[in-house]
């Protein structure tokens, strides 16, 4: 089934799909209405069940967002590609209808992130570090990482299994766990786990971050999409000679994430580590015009490779330490116009870039 066709049965099923990836929403009519597509309660968004109209399409008159039930499927599930997403729809197509129930109407994706947290350890000498340090990254032992040692996967097909595990807390300004990120691992090996969809979000993810370092220590915030390219900055940094104190980091967790990303009231700079594809260029550019709006400098850092980890395994910690050194002569509160500046750490390479295990 094409993406076209997986739209158009889950606009057979709309009202199902809402109860099911908007579970704090509520029926209005011929709507559904809830407080974003991630799933949060509210009434500033609105999903048509049925005519007149396409049942199924739903507009955030909070934010301008709008889309499809695959889109839906998209944010509420933190999917970072239209293949993630396509994959998780099928096998909610898989399955029956469910009939609404009061547990569809009570199941918060937020209390379920932070019960799973709560049941994760210190990632210190587990294998989320060892495959972290596998890919260069020798910076890792931040509160807001932890392991499990056995998490429950759950297939396309429905079947589970159980994995070793780095998990992420996500959160807002406040330093409230909003949701977790999941990066399943190989318990053979440092690398990624062998299964179709190695990493997934659970609770409230878009346009939230993975945190590292003290919030109060720098005005200066780094910020990535994912946890392995902003680790291979933050590992990298001691190295650079920068001005001032070491920026804050944050990982947005994907394209979309970053562009919906909003700086903390007391961020006056930003590093934006975008990657090079598409995607990477166009979050880039609304977290910028963002930044512009706010009064808050900004600089963009663009890799050699796909990302920054690709750069750190191939180059090494020193080398891409020095094209970092750029960002030294504008300090912590620069003042620099934040569409014009844009750091590239390296020249684009020729042929592919390394392979991610």
């Amino acid at each position: 089934m094409n993406a076209s066709t997986v739209s158009a049965l889950l606009a057979q099923r709309a009202e199902a799909v809402c109860r099911e990836y908007l579970p704090h929403g509520r029926k209005q009519g011929r709507y559904w209405c809830a407080g974003d597509a991630r799933g949060a309660s509210g009434r500033s968004l609105f999903v048509r069940l049925s005519p007149p109209g396409i049942p199924g399409k739903w507009t955030d008159a909070a934010t301008g967002e709008h889309g499809d039930l695959l889109d839906l499927v998209r944010l509420a599930t933190g999917s970072t590609s239209l293949r993630e997403a396509l994959a998780e729809a099928r096998r909610y197509l898989a399955q029956p209808v469910s009939p609404a129930s009061s547990d569809d109407d009570t199941y918060d994706r937020a209390a379920a992130a932070r019960n799973l947290w709560d049941r994760c350890g210190p990632i210190d000498s587990t294998h989320a570090e060892v495959y972290l340090r596998a890919r260069a990254i020798h910076r890792c032992r931040f509160p807001a990482l932890r392991f499990h040692s056995a998490l429950p996967y759950r297939s396309a097909s429905g079947g589970w299994r159980r994995f070793p595990a780095l998990v992420a807390a996500v959160t807002g300004d406040d330093g409230a766990l909003e949701g977790v990120h999941r990066t399943w691992l190989d318990p053979a090996r440092p690398a990624k786990a062998r299964v179709s969809r190695p990493r997934k979000a659970l609770g409230r993810v878009h346009g939230l971050a993975v945190r590292f370092g003290d919030p109060d220590a720098s005005t200066t915030l780094l910020v990535g999409e994912g946890i392995e390219t902003v680790l291979s900055l933050v590992t990298v940094l001691p190295h650079a000679p920068l001005q001032g104190a070491a920026p804050l980091s944050a990982a947005a967790l994907s394209a979309g994430s970053l562009g919906a990303f909003v700086p903390p009231k007391h961020v006056t700079r930003l590093i934006i580590a975008r990657d090079r594809d598409d995607e990477g260029e166009h979050a880039s550019l609304r977290l910028q015009l963002r930044c512009t709006r706010l009064g808050i400098a900004c600089a963009v850092l663009l890799p050699a490779g796909n990302d920054f980890n690709d750069d750190l395994r191939e180059f090494g910690t020193e080398p891409l330490a020095q094209r970092l050194a750029p960002l030294a002569s504008k300090g912590a509160t620069g003042s620099e116009d934040s569409l014009a500046e844009r750091a590239r750490v390296f020249p684009k390479k020729q042929g592919r870039s390394p392979a991610t295990p």
